[in-house]
């Protein structure tokens, strides 16, 4: 065997590698585009990333591959081999603050394209001869470009995924419905959404047994998964946190749930790229609340201009405020902070009730209340509130 041909395996084998790496973060990215072509259009145009140094190493590579330096020195050809592997391991190397999750969906998208760009690669080398070598170069062009095929793999697929995905979510439905008595509170908000959630399934959880969407579970599939894979016959109440970037993104996952009660945290300036205005931040939000039933239940952050003037007469709805004391059917008041914590009393509709909590910032104090408010129309005690409040 020639150092000639055993440096071509090399240039085809470093190729390879990169481009599985490189496909891997196109599938984070649409991933975290929610597996939309407009929106991963968006980002590529945001981010720069077509232009990038995993774009461009490859690029350069297949340039110096179309050389006649590149074809008759196998010293060049390590080097360019040398190139791919530090631009791969480079990108393996970063840290993201959302890393690829391989779901089942993102192996089907990937190993799709995977195994169709490696075919496309292998039928032009076989036409241009010297297999090996030809294969390394157009997979380096493949690479530069290889966000035009994620999205048109994206785009083929969608299909199959609408009717895998249809098919979860009927069958999420179906197991909803066979808990008639089970509670579903939604919670969605530009601020605070997690750490609400948070805390209302610690204060629930002294009276109920209670399940709620995990981690960044807030999307419809997430949500979806959670029923499927989580929720127990014996579950008493279902806390959804519902996370937005367009207008119907909370509808869609009120129409799967179908909540009895909902919080809206804060209606702020969150993902303005996508929603373009405040006034569409709002309406999303409050379609959480549109879809509660006449003896359903809301909760809103009357601390926020744009969820205080959004009026809500479907369902009874009463608000909470740690910043006017004017503002809200509950009011945070006597807040005091110590080393130890914070003290506070929430005071409305005839009712007071003293709290201690490790947490400090006012913040906290909101997400608190909302909590504290949903557990006491759900009939938990002022006891358990407040020593799960305080734990």
């Amino acid at each position: 065997m020639s150092i000639e041909f055993i440096a071509d395996i090399v240039f085809a084998a470093s190729s390879v590698f990169a481009l599985a790496v490189t496909l891997k973060h196109d599938m984070q990215m649409l991933q975290q585009n929610s597996y939309r072509n407009e929106r991963y259009i968006k980002w590529l145009k945001q981010s720069g990333e077509s232009t990038s140094m995993m774009r461009l190493t490859p690029l350069l590579v297949a340039i110096i591959a179309l050389t006649p330096m590149g074809e008759t020195s196998f010293y060049v050809e390590f080097i360019m081999s040398l190139m791919l592997i530090a631009c791969a391991v480079a990108e393996l190397r970063k840290k993201f603050k959302k890393p690829l999750v391989f779901t089942k969906r993102v192996s089907r998208l990937y190993f799709t394209e995977l195994v169709l760009l490696l075919i496309v690669a292998g039928a032009v080398a076989l036409c241009c001869g010297r297999e090996p070598y030809f294969a390394g170069l157009v997979t380096s062009v493949i690479i530069a470009l290889s966000y035009i095929a994620t999205l048109a793999v994206n785009w083929l697929m969608k299909p199959v995924e609408n009717h895998i995905n249809n098919g979860f979510i009927n069958d999420a439905k179906k197991r909803l419905a066979q808990m008639p008595g089970m509670k579903i509170v939604g919670i969605t908000g530009s601020y605070g959404k997690t750490s609400t959630k948070h805390y209302l399934n610690r204060i629930l959880s002294e009276k109920y047994s209670v399940l709620m969407t995990p981690g960044s579970y807030n999307t419809p599939m997430g949500v979806v998964r959670t029923v499927r894979e989580m929720m127990q016959p014996y579950n008493d109440l279902f806390i959804v946190e519902m996370g937005a970037k367009n207008i119907g993104d909370i509808k869609e996952i009120c129409d799967i749930v179908h909540p009895q009660m909902g919080i809206v945290t804060a209606v702020g300036a969150q993902h303005l790229e996508s929603f373009k205005s405040i006034e569409n931040v709002q309406r999303t939000k409050f379609e959480l609340i549109d879809a509660l039933p006449s003896d359903g239940f809301a909760v809103v952050n009357n601390d926020f201009e744009y969820a205080k003037n959004r009026p809500v007469g479907n369902v009874e709805c009463v608000r909470y405020s740690v910043g006017d004391a004017n503002a809200g059917d509950y009011r945070a008041k006597n807040i005091r902070y110590s080393a130890q914590g914070t003290s506070f009393t929430i005071e409305g509709k005839g009712k007071s009730i003293e709290l201690t909590t490790k947490l400090v910032g006012e913040c906290n104090i909101s997400n608190l209340m909302a909590a504290v408010i949903m557990a006491m129309k759900l009939g938990v005690s002022d006891e358990k509130i407040k020593y799960a409040v305080y734990k």
